[in-house]
């Protein structure tokens, strides 16, 4: 069993996102937390709320327990990128390019061997 929650349309590159999501993918929960509490990325905040969100989903909607909870997997997949231009010298313009993100993380209960 497994729960999983989802962050869609976060204004924040996805190579950017990925830097945060790979240090805290395969952790438990309180370790995962505390990477992202003490991370100076900007990200981090909502990759926190991701967590947060698939904790809660599992234990509110699949009634497991978040004391032995860890990431199985997470991953960042690319949005909608918004085009816009930036004027530039000589009348000309340059694309910039706004990219998005969608952040997924799946947590499941450890397997005690």
């Amino acid at each position: 069993m497994e729960a999983r929650a989802t962050a869609k349309y976060v204004r924040v590159s996805p190579r950017k996102a990925r830097i945060v999501v790979d240090q805290v993918r395969g952790k438990d929960i309180p370790r995962a937390r505390e990477i992202v509490a003490f991370s100076e990325r900007a990200i981090a905040e909502t990759v926190g709320k991701v967590i947060d969100s698939a904790v809660a989903n599992a234990v509110n909607n699949h009634g497991m327990s978040d004391k032995n909870l860890f990431i199985k997997a997470a991953f960042v997949d690319e949005g909608p990128t918004m085009k816009r231009f930036r004027p530039r010298a000589k009348g000309s313009a340059s694309p910039i390019r706004k990219r998005t993100s969608h952040i997924t993380v799946i947590v499941a209960p450890r397997e005690e061997a």
